[in-house]
C-alpha cells in the first residue's frame, strides 16, 4: 500500500488524477452526462498508456463524476448523475431559500466523508477477502456470477421480469463467436466479422453514450443556472452535528455498493429514508433539511468504494461502470480477481490508493471552483453532443481500425434507447454482456471437472451457499411485494 501511494507521488500521475477528476466533475454537473459515459469514452484513450496510468485516470473520472452531480441537484433540481437524485429533495429547496452555497458546501463535505470511511473497507477488507476468495473453483465462480446477476436483475428499480429479460438479452449479444471450448464457430450467421462478437467497447459507448444523444436530442433546453457567488460556509460543529449522519449513510452506501449492480442511487434513497426515520424532525426533510443534503451525497459516494471491492477481490462488477473498469483491465491484459494481488499488486492497491488521493483531488477541485464548474453548464447543448459524438465514433473505430464497430455502437445506441423508451433498465443488460462469457466458462469447466455430473455441486459448501443467495434475491420481491399488498388490505 505504501509503495502504491508513493508511487501516485509521480507527477505525470498527479496530473492524470486531477484531470480525470475535474473532467468527472464537470460531465456529472451536466445533467444527462454520467460517469460511465465519460469512462466508456475515454477508454479507448488509454490503450497506450502504463496500466496504472490508465486506472488512475479512470477512477479520478469515477469519483468527480459522481460527486459533480450534486451542483445542478441543488442549482436546478436536476441531479447531474442519476445518484443525485435524492439531494434534490433538500438541495433545491435550500437554493430557493437562499441557501445554495450551505448546500453545496455540505454536499462536498459529505461527498468527501463517505468517500473516505469506504475507502477504510476497501483497504482492509480487499487482500482478505481476495485471499479468502483464492480457495474459490470453477462451481464458487459460477454460481457468484449466477447470484450477481439475478440480485442485479432483482434488485433494480423496476420489476424483476425486466430485470430478468434485460440480463438475458446482454447475455444472448455475448453468444456470437467461435466457442473456446470446442472451437466452433456459432450464431455468426456466415460472416466473419461476428468470429471475434461484439466488442465490449462498441457496446457500451452505444448503450450510454449514442442512447443518450439521441434522447437528449429530443429534450427541451436546459434553463440558465444561478450561479454561487459567495463562500462555501461550513462551520466547526457541523462536523459534530452531522458527523453521526454521515457515519451512518457510509455504512449503508458501503453495504449497498457490494450489492452487485445496484447503484448509488439506491445507497442514497436508502440513506435518505433511514435518516428521516431516525430524526427527531422527519417532518422538516423535503423542505430544505440540511441532514437530507448530507444523508444522500455521503451514501451515493460511499456506494463507489463498496462496489471497487468485489471488483478487485472476485472480478464481479459492483454497477455498470465496474463493469467498464473490468474491461479497462482485460485491454492490458490483467484479470480482475483474487489474483490481482499476487500477479499484479501494482494495480490493486493502486486503485485502492488512487480512490483515496481523487476523493481528496474532488475536495480541492470543487471547494475551489464551484462557481466556475456551475457556469459550465451554461455551454450550448448541440455544440457539447456533437463533440461527445465525434468522440463516440472515434473511440469506437479506434479499437480495431473497423468501421463494423462503428455500427455496432449505433446498433447498440438504438438497443440503449428501445430498452429505456420500454422501462427495461440499462444496468443489468451491460452487466450480463460483460459477465455471460465468465459464467460460461466456469460452468463448462465445473462439469469437465465432474465429469458432467452436476449433483457435485452439492460438495461444495461456498458455491451452495451463493446458490441459495440467488434463490432467495429472486424469491423475497415478489414475496414482500405480496406481504405489503395483504398489509394495505388489513
Amino acid at each position: 500500500m505504501t509503495d502504491a501511494f508513493l508511487a501516485l507521488m509521480d507527477w505525470h500521475l498527479v496530473m492524470l488524477l486531477v484531470a480525470g477528476t475535474g473532467l468527472g466533475i464537470v460531465i456529472g454537473a451536466i445533467p444527462g452526462l454520467t460517469a460511465t459515459m465519460l469512462i466508456a469514452l475515454t477508454l479507448p484513450l488509454t490503450f497506450h498508456m502504463e496500466p496504472v496510468a490508465a486506472i488512475t485516470l479512470l477512477i479520478g473520472e469515477y469519483v468527480g463524476g459522481i460527486s459533480g452531480g450534486l451542483i445542478t441537484a441543488i442549482l436546478l433540481r436536476m441531479p447531474g448523475t442519476p445518484s443525485s437524485i435524492v439531494t434534490t429533495f433538500d438541495g433545491y429547496p435550500m437554493a430557493q431559500s437562499g441557501r445554495a452555497e450551505r448546500a453545496i458546501a455540505l454536499g462536498i463535505m459529505a461527498s468527501v466523508a463517505g468517500g473516505l470511511v469506504s475507502w477504510a473497507f476497501l483497504a482492509g477488507m480487499s487482500p482478505a477477502l481476495a485471499h479468502l476468495a483464492l480457495q474459490f473453483g470453477p462451481w464458487e465462480y459460477f454460481m457468484l456470477v449466477l447470484m450477481a446477476l439475478l440480485m442485479l436483475a432483482a434488485l433494480t428499480q423496476g420489476s424483476l421480469v425486466k430485470g430478468l429479460l434485460a440480463a438475458a438479452l446482454g447475455m444472448a449479444f455475448a453468444l456470437p463467436g467461435v466457442d473456446n471450448s470446442v472451437g466452433r464457430a456459432r450464431l455468426t450467421f456466415d460472416t466473419d466479422f461476428l468470429l471475434s462478437g461484439f466488442g465490449l467497447l462498441p457496446v457500451l459507448i452505444g448503450a450510454f453514450a449514442i442512447s443518450q444523444i439521441l434522447r437528449d436530442a429530443a429534450a427541451p433546453p436546459m434553463p440558465n443556472m444561478p450561479v454561487p457567488k459567495g463562500r462555501l460556509p461550513v462551520q466547526a460543529g457541523d462536523l459534530r452535528t452531522h458527523g453521526p449522519n454521515m457515519l451512518r449513510s457510509s455504512l449503508i452506501g458501503t453495504w449497498i455498493g457490494l450489492l452487485p449492480g445496484i447503484g448509488g442511487n439506491i445507497a442514497a434513497l436508502v440513506s435518505y429514508t433511514t435518516a428521516k426515520q431516525m430524526s427527531h424532525e422527519p417532518e422538516k426533510f423535503g423542505t430544505g433539511h440540511e441532514a437530507g443534503v448530507v444523508a444522500g451525497e455521503t451514501a451515493n459516494n460511499a456506494a463507489i468504494g463498496g462496489a471497487l471491492i468485489p471488483l478487485i477481490t472476485m472480478g464481479i462488477p459492483g454497477s455498470v461502470t465496474e463493469a467498464i473498469l473490468i474491461g479497462a483491465l482485460t485491454i492490458h491484459q490483467l484479470q480482475p480477481g483474487p489474483l490481482l494481488f499476487q500477479n499484479s499488486p501494482e494495480i490493486a492497491y493502486g486503485i485502492i490508493a488512487a480512490y483515496l488521493l481523487a476523493n481528496v483531488v474532488m475536495l480541492v477541485l470543487m471547494w475551489g471552483a464551484v462557481r466556475w464548474i456551475a457556469q459550465l453548464v451554461r455551454l450550448p447543448r448541440a455544440g457539447l453532443m456533437g463533440v461527445i459524438l465525434i468522440f463516440c465514433v472515434t473511440g469506437s473505430y479506434a479499437v480495431n481500425s473497423s468501421f463494423a464497430d462503428v455500427w455496432v455502437m449505433i446498433g447498440f445506441g438504438l438497443v440503449g434507447l428501445g430498452l429505456e423508451a420500454a422501462r427495461v433498465p440499462l444496468g443489468p443488460f451491460v452487466i450480463g454482456f460483460v459477465l455471460a462469457p465468465i459464467a460460461e466458462e466456469q460452468l463448462r469447466a465445473s462439469l469437465m471437472l465432474a465429469d458432467g455430473n452436476w449433483l457435485d455441486v452439492l460438495h461444495r459448501p461456498w458455491a451452495l451457499l451463493f446458490l441459495a443467495l440467488a434463490l432467495v434475491t429472486l424469491i423475497w420481491p415478489p414475496y414482500a411485494a405480496r406481504m405489503a399488498r395483504r398489509r394495505a388490505r388489513t
